[in-house]
């Protein structure tokens, strides 16, 4: 189950469909940075929902605009740093982790495709501290999502750990609520 989007090239990115994104782009070059009515997510964000490595690459290379944001306020930076585990995942991990380790070496490929996913979008023009309706950058939803491996990557392109988000939390806050001692440690030595 996922996301159905009116836009076909918003589609094609979710479904990590490159040779019809290829496709549309072709035909209609404004489909690039096109957004879907009801969202308004652009292609590249619906590729970085998904976690397209693949399509967000290439969209990169065609210079989608990475600083468009949703109807959530969101830019695409946000979804990279909010990928987690689906429920799939879980369950293969569960059910395969007594079996020689299976289930931690999926465990392990899953978090390394999301660091790349997001270290691709990080090497764009995103705005490392945009914020969404909550308020929140990506280095939020990385602490909350207790990310050891995205925390440095978005500190390392000067993400502010001083934002505070709606409810008047910092990074650092969450983090230090949530008891992630080693987030915060990387947080409190990048003040």
């Amino acid at each position: 189950m996922g996301i159905l989007y009116s836009e076909p090239m918003c589609q094609a990115a979710y479904d990590n469909d490159a040779h019809e994104v290829y496709r549309l782009f072709r035909d209609n070059p404004k489909s690039l940075n096109v957004q879907e009515p009801k969202s308004g997510d652009t292609p590249i964000i619906a590729a970085c929902r998904r976690g397209n490595h693949h399509v967000v690459k290439y969209l990169l290379a065609l210079d989608a605009d990475v600083s468009i944001r949703n109807k959530k306020q969101r830019t695409c930076l946000h979804y990279a740093a909010k990928r987690s585990y689906s429920f799939l995942d879980y369950l293969m991990i569960a059910i395969l982790m007594p079996i020689l380790l299976i289930g931690y070496l999926i465990l392990l490929e899953k978090k390394k495709k999301n660091e790349d996913l997001l270290n691709l979008v990080l090497s764009s023009k995103v705005e490392v501290n945009a914020t969404d309706y909550k308020g929140n950058t990506a280095l939020h939803y990385a602490c909350v999502r207790k990310s050891q491996g995205m925390v440095p990557l978005l500190l390392e392109k000067q993400a502010d750990v001083s934002i505070k988000n709606i409810k008047g939390e910092t990074p650092l806050d969450i983090a230090r609520r949530l008891k992630f001692t080693k987030i915060v440690a990387m947080l409190k030595k990048s003040r």
